[in-house]
């Protein structure tokens, strides 16, 4: 039962696009040490689109040996191709992943029976507890409310990462799953705050790559329904929450941990470095958030 801030972890790269894999090992440690209570590796801000099967199982390889039991690590094992998934999920298992985390099939265009054939197929494949991830901005793939509650029923799929940012969808959700045991996460971080404060288990988060502390204190938070606290708090991120999405994910939150020194400037295309003119506003969210000097 995972709970709270649940990092949604950058692969850092080198100038050329290699993985740069000492700077991965101490990210790990930097949420090992600021309390992020769980990390995804090779979920979409890991840029598994643009690797290597076995740069996939060596990234989430790498963040399990590190993480070595200390805190949950969940596998991103999404694949539009069924036996793709179903075999990303496999290798998780072998390495010692605790769950993984399998996106809606992207570009296919599925029928919510098609969704719900594919991630049965997945979890009855799999050691693994399942949570499923729902992302129509980027995967044109929906899954209907009336999908997931189908799906609860599976053995093994535990959860759900909503990144619709749709707060009155997942209140039906979180009524309709209330004391099912079903987790119910959080992927959009503007609203994340209110998603918890509504009943979610906790926010599956591109902010904790750079704020891992506060997302963790604002989680907590959400969590216990302690809301001025996690306002409080979640005032103070809305400008990372906002900007870190000024273009595509990851391209923001990676020149975000490269202004505050933890990593190189790598992306691979087609995606490309975060443009100047955002420079600053990026800076000035980090600044406002209190992770850099001005």
């Amino acid at each position: 039962m995972i709970t709270g801030s649940i990092v949604a972890l950058a692969t850092p790269m080198k100038v050329n696009g290699d993985i740069d894999w000492e700077a991965l090992r101490r990210l790990v440690h930097f949420h090992l040490d600021n309390g992020t209570d769980a990390i995804v590796a090779a979920g979409t801000t890991g840029e598994p689109t643009t690797m290597s099967f076995a740069e996939h199982f060596d990234v989430i390889r790498t963040v399990v040996e590190e993480v070595n039991g200390r805190i949950p690590v969940i596998a991103g094992t999404g694949s539009n191709n069924t036996t793709e998934a179903v075999e990303l999920a496999r290798y998780a298992s072998e390495v010692g992943a605790d769950c993984c985390l399998t996106v809606a099939p992207y570009y296919n265009k599925p029928t919510q029976e098609g969704l719900y054939r594919h991630f049965k197929a997945i979890a009855e494949s799999s050691d693994l507890p399942v949570i499923l991830y729902n992302v129509p901005g980027r995967t044109c793939s929906d899954i209907y409310n009336e999908t997931v509650l189908r799906l609860a029923e599976v053995d093994k799929i535990i959860g759900l990462k909503d990144a619709t940012g749709n707060l009155e969808r997942a209140e039906d959700l979180i009524a309709r799953l209330k004391g099912s045991g079903f987790m119910l996460y959080s992927g959009d971080d503007a609203t994340a705050c209110d998603f918890m404060l509504m009943g979610g288990h906790g926010d599956i988060s591109v902010t904790a790559n750079v704020a891992p502390q506060a997302m963790h204190e604002l989680c907590t938070a959400a969590v216990t329904g302690a809301a001025d606290r996690a306002h409080q708090i979640n005032t103070r991120l809305m400008p990372l929450h906002t900007n870190l999405g000024i273009e595509s994910n990851p391209i923001p939150v990676k020149w975000a941990l490269y202004r505050m020194g933890h990593i190189e400037p790598g992306i691979r295309l087609p995606l490309t470095w975060l443009s100047e003119k955002y420079h600053s506003t990026v800076s000035e969210a980090l600044q406002l958030a209190g992770l850099i000097d001005d």
